[in-house]
């Protein structure tokens, strides 16, 4: 484990690790400077033979990347592993101002270079004093030093980045160098029952129910309060089954019960209307849904069908039927009720209208009241629509034998 000065300290280990040794190899540099200054400022007001020791730049270690700490996280927790770093070091060697420059920077690159072949781990004792209040020496893993080797063509580019020009220089890798993270490891609470009553956990043995179809009543494109669904699949059963309808404007599911169906390997779903659930006008919406199974056994987890989409229409009531041309006044009941932030639009023949008002009263087991003015009105009959996020209310009624088709009278206007 490391704080934000282990950067510092392992280039400051380095440092007096060279300037320490290298005099004891070769007594003629004891004057020897280590320097930590880019290439182009190393050899300004410097004439004494002389190291530069530059951090040219960081990697990341990738077998540590995504490693936790030994012993800082358990099975179960969740911890940010630590920065992992790999240090990419050159050193640049200089001779004497007064003297033969190659000469003595052959014998401090030499000197390096055995350094470093010598101790090719830092010690924790050398790290701990380099620099006050770094903890790298605490880390679980040591700091080897290694030669990289570079090509005449890396090297070129190296020096080129640098726009000085070159001097005799060598690199070093340092690794592994690990900066803790500072966010808090998160520790979930230990585990006292696995399951209900500590069972552990249900295998349920057969295949889920598969929907393929769902049909409204009467053929028709949406289903309505008060009306069925015929529902077609594989693996349907009624036995503790449920059909679940979601609709992403509501915060609670509605669940039904099904009953056998007409056709032979179908399933029946019968949607309530007010007067046979007095909540029921407030517990749907018009709008979109998807509907799945779900099979609830006693004593097991439940299993879930896929899911289909399914559109609940809205009931309306149109009042006047009759009016006369120019701007028309009407007023619709919607039911279900509408909630906030619902798309509503009427349409008036062929033309969609906004609303001027929509009001939902406090009693739940009243529908939505909503007005609207059609300007420009021509004398005809006109079919009336209210679409609510995107589902039309269905104008259609059926009559006769076979029975047929036809438009339904109360939501017709007729202008004169």
């Amino acid at each position: 484990m490391s704080n934000a000065l282990a950067i510092a300290a392992t280039t400051a280990t380095l440092r007096n690790l060279l300037l320490a040794e290298i005099p004891k190899l070769d007594a003629d540099l004891a004057d020897l400077e280590v320097t930590t200054q880019p290439p182009d400022l190393a050899r300004k007001g410097v004439t004494k033979a002389q190291l530069n020791l530059f951090l040219y730049q960081t990697t990341i270690n990738a077998a540590w990347r995504n490693q936790d700490l030994p012993h800082a996280a358990k099975p179960g927790e969740r911890g940010i592993p630590p920065l992992p770093l790999n240090l990419l070091y050159l050193i640049t060697v200089f001779g004497r101002a007064d003297s033969d420059n190659d000469a003595v920077s052959h014998r401090v690159l030499g000197g390096a270079m055995s350094v470093f072949h010598d101790h090719p781990v830092l010690g924790r004792g050398e790290i701990r004093t380099a620099l006050a209040g770094n903890d790298v020496a605490d880390q679980f893993e040591n700091l080897k030093i290694t030669p990289v080797t570079m090509s005449l063509e890396e090297m070129s580019k190296l020096w080129t980045t640098f726009q000085t020009q070159y001097r005799l220089s060598a690199a070093y890798e340092l690794s592994v160098l690990l900066i803790d993270s500072r966010v808090a490891t998160k520790t979930p609470l230990p585990v006292l029952r696995k399951g209900d009553a500590d069972r552990g956990p249900a295998a349920v043995v057969g295949t889920a129910p598969a929907l393929t179809e769902i049909r409204p009543a009467g053929k028709q494109a949406a289903l309505r309060l008060g009306e069925n669904l015929a529902l077609a699949g594989r693996q349907l059963t009624v036995a503790d089954t449920v059909l679940r309808f979601i609709n992403p404007r509501l915060d609670t599911p509605n669940e039904l019960p099904v009953a056998p169906g007409l056709l032979p390997g179908e399933l029946a779903v019968h949607v309530p209307d007010a007067p046979e659930d007095p909540g029921a006008l407030a517990r749907w919406v018009p709008g979109l849904y998807t509907a799945g199974l779900i099979v609830k056994p006693a004593g097991a987890p439940a299993i879930a069908s896929n899911e289909l989409a399914v559109s609940l229409a809205p009931r309306i009531t149109v009042t006047p039927t009759t009016a006369a041309a120019g701007t028309v006044a009407l007023t619709l009941t919607c039911a279900p009720r509408l909630i906030e932030h619902q798309r509503v639009q009427l349409i008036f023949g062929d033309r969609q209208v906004a609303p001027a008002t929509i009001v939902t009263p406090a009693d739940t087991a009243q529908p939505t009241t909503l007005t609207f003015s059609v300007d420009d009105v021509l004398a005809g009959t006109y079919v009336v629509r209210l679409r609510v996020d995107g589902v039309d209310s269905i104008p259609v009624t059926t009559s006769g034998t076979p029975p047929l088709l036809d438009f339904d009278p109360a939501q017709q206007v007729i202008v004169t």
